[in-house]
């Protein structure tokens, strides 16, 4: 089973998804340019004035201290230096292989990408200018050739294919990974990194697409990184160079088990599903007791994430409370506790599932489906027609911004 050729891997139905960008999102992130001139936007106070110390900082988080890492600390003389005798070996070409790919050529580093050839993937790297041949390789042929060994294929795709990589990580190499699934719950996953290698992850906060965005606007996205194997005794460092050159614009220090267990809680909880559920129990109470669809979609969406939630991101909750009517304002603390109490048994019941591995088993078993795709689209059918985002399509488009 080692022995077998990471395109022989390829013939299962799990394989032949790799064509595909498989979408690694690692959180939910909503960049906007500018908050609209609102009066209530003329009220934000005043930013305090950037530090012009840069690099590593140790930062007061709400009492407990932590250090983070700035980008400005590895300008791109720094990265091409360090990086002067690596290749970089990018497996899969979804959107963080996308956005880390792209990102990490423009910062002038030797990085390839690894796909299977005259796939989807294949020929979105084309697209992106990659040259077969020169940066464009098969699998086998990139992990070759690579000296870093960047795995971005999905989650149950790195399970799959692992009998035909793990033979290649030979001594010397380093594996890096931008989500720590994989080795975290490695009964599962049968991913068993070799002893005699570096591992390492950075993990950057949004999707492959967003981290490309940041960086091309000169930002760069928050993430974090962590070391799960040092054999050479640089593996800490290594991680935060690579996490500067993917487009990082600062970076935390956490673990692989720590970083998993936050990203699938996060993702199932406040960010996409929970979100969803309270979406969905607040517009279906507004429709049963006589409220038109645009009504509670405008109450329950559209006044959240196109005015509310934007300020609670750029100055917190306590000056959206003070941003508000006292009515409002009185409703909204008076109702915190209830939520809160009503909630967080929900929250922990999630959080034992993930560390347990009930979310990872769950995640394998329908994502290793041959009919996965076709299940998951039937799923998406049945969101993309409920009436609430039926409503929302025709709100959306009364947007200023969307009128011809």
């Amino acid at each position: 089973m080692a022995s077998r050729t990471f395109s022989k891997a390829l013939r299962s139905p799990l394989g032949r998804q790799l064509a595909s960008p498989a979408v690694q999102t690692r959180t939910f992130v909503s960049a906007m340019g500018a908050l609209r001139a609102t009066a209530v936007a003329s009220r934000a106070p005043a930013r305090p004035a950037q530090q012009q110390v840069r690099g590593v900082k140790t930062i007061d988080f709400a009492g407990s201290k932590e250090e983070v890492w700035e980008r400005a600390d590895w300008p791109k003389e720094k990265l091409l230096d360090y990086f002067k005798n690596d290749t970089l070996a990018l497996i899969g070409y979804g959107s963080q292989g996308h956005g880390q790919g792209l990102n990490l050529r423009d910062n002038g580093l030797n990085v390839i990408i690894g796909v299977r050839k005259d796939g989807k993937s294949w020929k979105d790297a084309i697209q992106d200018g990659w040259v077969p041949g020169k940066n464009l390789f098969e699998v086998d042929e990139a992990i070759g050739r690579g000296t870093i060994i960047m795995n971005l294929l999905s989650d149950a795709a790195q399970s799959e294919t692992w009998p035909a990589i793990k033979p290649q990580l030979t001594k010397g190499k380093t594996l890096y990974f931008s989500h720590g699934f994989s080795p975290v719950f490695k009964d599962l996953t049968k991913v068993d990194v070799p002893k005699d290698i570096d591992v390492i992850l950075c993990a950057p906060k949004g999707s492959g697409r967003t981290v490309r965005s940041l960086f091309r606007e000169g930002r760069g996205i928050n993430s974090s990184f962590a070391v799960y194997q040092d054999v050479t005794g640089k593996a800490q460092e290594k991680a935060i160079a690579l996490g500067v050159a993917i487009g990082s614009g600062y970076l935390y220090k956490t673990t692989f088990e720590k970083e998993v267990y936050s990203d699938l809680y996060g993702e199932r909880g406040c960010l996409m599903g929970g979100i969803h559920g309270m979406f969905l129990a607040q517009y279906e109470v507004l429709r049963e007791r006589g409220h038109s669809p645009s009504e509670a979609f405008n109450e329950t969406v559209e006044e959240a994430t196109q005015s509310l939630y934007p300020l609670i991101g750029n100055y917190g909750m306590d000056w959206m409370f003070d941003a508000c009517s006292t009515t409002a304002r009185r409703g909204a603390i008076d109702w915190t506790p209830k939520f809160k109490d009503a909630l967080k048994p929900v929250f922990n019941d999630l959080y034992n599932s993930v560390k347990d591995g009930s979310e990872t088993k769950r995640s394998l078993e329908y994502n290793s489906q041959p009919d996965y795709r076709e299940k998951y689209e039937k799923e998406l059918e049945e969101i993309r027609n409920l009436e609430i985002w039926r409503a929302g399509k025709a709100v959306r488009a009364l947007r200023p911004e969307n009128q011809k």
